[in-house]
């Protein structure tokens, strides 16, 4: 389990705890958070606590389990996008020498959001926000960034 920095706020140690609050960004995203919170537990349990290097590994065949296991939120597509999510966290911690370093390499708040909706699955702007949030990176603050949402 990540560290806790401020409240709801977490200070990431591995690359899995970047992506565990990922995944729940993604699982949040159109269903109730009430939903997700119920099937934490199993989701957790279903994608290896979050290992990172595990849940890159999982199969085709691992997912088409999942999809039929009652303890997880059984979104086919959300599921592999986890999968899919760890593989690019890999990569770019490989490519950055760390993730929160990729995070850090934008230098301005909306591309860093532009490029995670790039990278990543299930990450929309509120998505990214609140992520971000969550690791403990520096954020605008929100009523001024969906006031600037508001005038693209």
């Amino acid at each position: 389990m990540p560290e806790m920095e401020a409240p709801g706020r977490i200070t990431p140690q591995t690359p899995g705890d970047y992506l565990e609050i990922m995944s729940k960004v993604v699982f949040q995203s159109g269903m109730s958070y009430k939903i997700v919170e119920s099937k934490w537990p199993g989701i957790r349990a279903a994608f290896h606590d979050f290992n990172a290097d595990r849940v890159a590994r999982m199969t085709p065949s691992e997912i088409d389990q999942l999809t039929e296991d009652t303890s997880v939120i059984r979104n086919r597509r959300k599921l592999e996008a986890v999968v899919a999510n760890a593989q690019k966290i890999l990569e770019l911690e490989a490519e950055f020498g760390g993730f929160q370093k990729y995070l850090r390499s934008h230098g301005d708040f909306v591309f860093l959001v532009k490029d995670l909706r790039n990278q990543f699955k299930f990450l929309g702007e509120m998505g990214c926000y609140y992520y971000l949030y969550v690791v403990g990176e520096e954020v605008p603050d929100h009523e001024k960034w969906q006031a600037s949402l508001k005038k693209r």
